[in-house]
Order: structure tokens, then sequence, then C-alpha cells
């Protein structure tokens, strides 16, 4: 018997959407046909957050309650416009294709799908090897909560205004927040990753009850927050701006300004509210591409500190 399904409209494309009211978020009894509806509603903000990266898809075949697929190789039965750039990973000698959104269409065909959640690669298919996005993030300990989030946050604001560089900061879709900096792409990754932990380390000297830079989990303080840098490493990813997350409440990973921070829930942004919220704002990292940062002083602080005894970047395959 053939699925039931629903044809949704998307610019020029009409893309065929398969069991449209399988319930994905059992909190709020949103189904597929809703999420493939949130993204329409945030199309420039997500296309933007995409446009012509690698792209990880975190899909759920059978919505929240089954199994969670993390997927680098485009799924089979992609029409002939959905773009893909072919990576080489070098720890398995292997290739994929990768989803490389450059229209909203695919974005939509990616829910059908099953996609939930959105990693993008912080480089685009033009050269893979050359970030051109340097993401700071602000993943809070067991026993961290959001004030401690909010307080580092701060601390990240007065050090990016001090280095002249612009931050474009949104919530995580957890409990933590992300600050994206556009860069010029100058560098591999490995250089990119290590000018992140010289940034944060100057984070933890600014705030050392709050935040700390130890690599390894179990040699941390459960109550800092850990600025990760490994988000800078060569194909780890986090979600985009406006990706839902696969939580039950539907929470997205959303802008904010750097006014809002302070009074921000990230339980306030989910596919219920976001939708309004860009209706009303637009995207807030829409201009992000005219503010780029030449992290030249990052690498002379990373110089710096390793001239003083610290240790350079762990390997990024031993997860901490």
């Amino acid at each position: 018997m053939a699925s039931p399904f629903t044809e949704v409209e998307v610019d020029d494309r009409v893309i065929k959407v398969t069991n449209p009211d399988r319930v994905y978020f059992p909190e709020s009894g949103a189904t597929k046909l809703d999420l493939v509806y949130y993204y329409l509603a945030v199309g420039d903000g997500i296309v933007n957050a995409l446009f012509e990266r690698p792209c990880m898809l975190h899909r759920f075949p059978k919505g929240l309650a089954g199994d969670k697929v993390h997927q680098k190789r485009l799924p089979a039965g992609a029409p002939p416009w959905v773009e893909t750039v072919r990576l080489h990973f070098p720890r398995w000698n292997r290739t994929a294709d990768e989803l490389c959104v450059t229209e909203l269409g695919a974005v939509v065909w990616a829910v059908q799908m099953s996609t939930v959640e959105f990693h993008p690669w912080n480089s685009r298919r033009e050269d893979p090897e050359s970030p051109d996005e340097w993401r700071i993030d602000l993943d809070p300990g067991p026993l961290s909560d959001f004030a401690q989030v909010k307080r580092v946050a701060g601390v990240v604001h007065e050090v990016l205004d001090e280095l002249g560089a612009v931050g474009y900061p949104k919530t995580s879709g957890g409990k933590g927040l992300h600050v994206y900096v556009r860069i010029r792409p100058d560098h591999g990754h490995k250089v990119v990753r290590r000018a992140a932990l010289a940034f944060a380390r100057e984070v933890e000297r600014r705030a050392p009850d709050d935040v700390t830079t130890t690599w390894w989990r179990k040699d941390r303080d459960p109550h800092h927050l850990f600025v990760d840098y490994n988000q800078n490493a060569r194909d780890h990813t986090i979600a985009a701006a406006y990706s839902v997350r696969g939580v039950p409440d539907a929470r997205v990973s959303t802008p904010v300004r750097w006014d809002e921070v302070d009074d921000c829930d990230p339980r306030d942004f989910t596919i219920s509210t976001v939708p309004r919220r860009f209706a009303e704002l637009g995207d807030l990292h829409a201009g992000i591409d005219r503010d780029v940062f030449d992290i030249a002083p990052l690498i002379e602080w990373a110089d710096r500190d390793e001239a003083a005894g610290a240790e350079p970047p762990a390997d990024p395959e031993e997860q901490p």
C-alpha cells in the first residue's frame, strides 16, 4: 500500500512529502509536514546558514521515537537538481558526496528524507580545506546553568570587541550558545582551531570561575563551562542557525541579538515561535558575510601562549 503524501511547492519545485502526518515531536505533536512548513517560513535564514557548505544530516526516519541516523552521504533517490560536494576522509580513506544546499528546495527535500537537523561544515565547497567561519561554542558543564552561559557570552563579546571582530550569536538549541565570526579563508582547519583555542584561553583568563579549556571531560570541573574550540576541527559540525534540534519540544538553534542574550531562554525558541520572530526580525545573521575578520591576532596569541608553556591543541580525533 502506497504511503500517504502531499505535494509542496518551493519556488519552481514541487516536492512530494510522504507520511506528512507522522508525529515527529511527541511533546508538541508536531508532524513531518509541520517541520516542512517551519523550514519554509525561515527559508532565507536556513539557506544563508547552509549555502554551499558540505552538510551532514541528522535524520529520524520514524520521528524522534525511532533511531537517529547521522548521515554524511546524500540519501539515495535525490533529484538531479539537489547539489553535492565530494569530500575525502583520510582517516578511513573514503569519499562521500554530501548535501550542498544552494536553494530552499534542497532543504525541503532533505526534510522529506526525514532530516530534522542540518549540520554544515565551517567551510564552503569551493575550498573545503579553508574555513571561512570561526565557531565559538559555549558548552555548559553538567552542573552549569544558562545564567553562566550568559555571563561567559558577555566576556566573549568583550574580547571580540577588543579584537575588532563582529560575533553573531545564536542559541544552540540545547543548553549552550554559539557565536559565529566570518573569517578570511586564508588558513586550514588546524590553524583556525589553534586560533580558536587561543581565544578560548583568553576568555578563561578573564572568567576563571566560569570557564575551562581543559581538553579531557573527566578532568573538567563540572561547574565550569567548556569553550569548545574543537568545533573548528575538520569535519566537526554543529547545528546551523535556524536548524531544528531533535528534542521533544522541537527547539530551534536561533540567532539572537547581543542585547537579547541576557534575557533569552532557549526553551522559548521552537518551530511554533521562531517563524513569527523571523517574519518580524528577518535573518539576524544576514549581514555576517560583510563582517570578515583576519585571525592573525589570534595566531599571535597562540604563539605567545605556547612560548609561555601552553600545550598546543590535542589531536581532534581524541574526543574529550
